[in-house]
């Protein structure tokens, strides 16, 4: 029998495997789990791989995930999975592709992906993102998680102090969370497909209000605009709004030339204790 640590490595925990035409089976891992279900972002890489091997089996040259939409219609289990795809078009500049995936008949969640070619080491023409000030990594909080978020087994998370308060009971009026990020799942530093996890793999910035861990998202749109070049990713995670049980926050992720490489987007549940 495999060991979760076998399996600890994103690129084999989110791979798929062909079941016949537009079919893909995929195990979905015990490690990359948040109290017990599979993590959102690991859900996007799965969902990228299927889209990606789909559009392959098409006759399509794209390497990359560019762009991807995500509904999390229901709460999917560990284990095995079956990815429905859908090749909408094979282009020269884009391909398009969507996928669902189901347990025991039952579609749990669904994506649209973009995929297209990033290409390493070509200059950036235009940013109107600033870069987030965040503590040099060694005065960064290294963030464990409780049990039941596995996957912190594979993710090093640091947070910034002056926004980490919320870890030892010290509430703040701003919903903002800012940190550093590396994988460190045994394998791989960040890539172009991995940043769909890195994504939503920063605590939901609804914590330093007080808010409870419960925080599902319900859809998530995840943009890849560049390669990382480096180990560590500066991370950003904001609310905009939060009102009737929803929040909406943004998410944004820099290698360490500055450059933008990723952003989200996505629309969570939120609950706060009475009186907060």
């Amino acid at each position: 029998m495999t060991s979760p640590e076998e399996g600890r490595a994103l690129r084999i925990a989110a791979s798929v495997e062909p079941l016949g035409p537009s079919h893909y089976s995929v195990n979905l891992s015990q490690l990359y789990t948040v109290m017990g279900h599979p993590h959102g972002g690991y859900l996007q890489c799965v969902m990228g791989s299927g889209a990606l091997a789909a559009a392959s089996d098409e006759g399509a040259a794209h390497l990359h995930v560019t762009a991807i939409s995500t509904n999390y219609v229901n709460a999917p289990s560990v284990g095995p999975a079956e990815l429905r795809t859908d090749v909408r078009r094979v282009g020269r500049g884009a391909s398009f592709v969507h996928v669902a995936l189901y347990q025991n008949e039952l579609m749990v969640a669904e994506s649209l992906a973009t995929l297209g070619i990033l290409h390493e080491g070509v200059a950036l023409r235009y940013q109107n993102a600033d870069v987030p000030v965040v503590a040099p990594i060694a005065e960064c909080r290294k963030s464990t998680g409780s049990e039941e978020m596995n996957i912190m087994r594979v993710v090093d998370q640091r947070l910034d102090p002056a926004t980490a308060g919320w870890s030892t009971g010290e509430l703040s009026s701003n919903a903002d969370v800012r940190g550093w990020l590396r994988l460190d799942d045994g394998e791989a530093s960040w890539n172009a497909w991995s940043l769909l996890f890195a994504s939503d793999a920063l605590p939901p910035a609804t914590f330093p209000l007080g808010s409870s861990g419960w925080v599902p998202t319900l859809q998530l749109t995840t943009y890849v605009r560049r390669i990382p070049t480096s180990e560590w990713l500066r991370a950003r995670q904001w609310a905009v709004v939060i009102a009737e049980g929803l929040v909406d926050e943004r998410l944004e992720l820099f290698d360490e030339t500055g450059e933008l490489v990723a952003s989200s987007s996505q629309l969570a549940m939120v609950r706060f204790p009475e009186g907060l």
